[in-house]
């Protein structure tokens, strides 16, 4: 099997790198491209092949699968975006079942910053039409949370 950790470093970079292309275009128009979302688990299966991390992927793949399930439930009763949903199980998907609490708490810091700077008028958001909740985009949190374990080295090879 590969195992290079220069490389492996690289697909981090790259891949934070589209998070944050992810994010923006999130932010501006509340939409993630479902090419992104691709690009993002070929880079998934490229780090576990040459990080060593191969072994984990049925774990990650599973804990991505039922974190879906629950999200399109969540979907379904219009609380979350379809793009937060396929961003979030492939951020899962990376995090697998080790770095997903650390994920989590992550994920909480920065919706709740996020939150708190939309309420105040620093950051965008958009009124729902019919009636006086707001939504923020997901994908700056998710991003950021992502790339934080990224440079926390959650993900560092085995």
């Amino acid at each position: 099997m590969i195992h290079n950790t220069n490389f492996a470093a690289v697909i981090l970079v790259v891949t934070a790198a589209i998070l944050f292309y992810a994010a923006w275009t999130d932010f501006k128009s509340y939409t993630i491209r479902n090419d992104v979302i691709l690009v993002l688990v070929v880079l998934f299966f490229a780090h576990t092949l040459v990080s060593g991390r191969w072994s984990s992927i049925p774990w990650n793949v599973g804990l991505a699968t039922i974190v879906f399930a629950v999200l399109v439930w969540f979907y379904s009763l219009n609380l979350v975006g379809g793009g937060d949903v396929k961003l979030l199980t492939v951020a899962l998907l990376w995090t697998g079942i080790d770095c997903a609490l650390p994920f989590a708490v992550l994920l909480l810091v920065f919706v709740m910053l996020h939150s708190l700077a939309a309420r105040f008028g620093w950051a965008g958001s958009q009124r729902f039409p019919d009636d006086d909740r707001k939504r923020i985009p997901v994908a700056p949190s998710i991003a950021a949370a992502l790339t934080s374990l990224f440079v926390l080295g959650c993900l560092r090879p085995m």
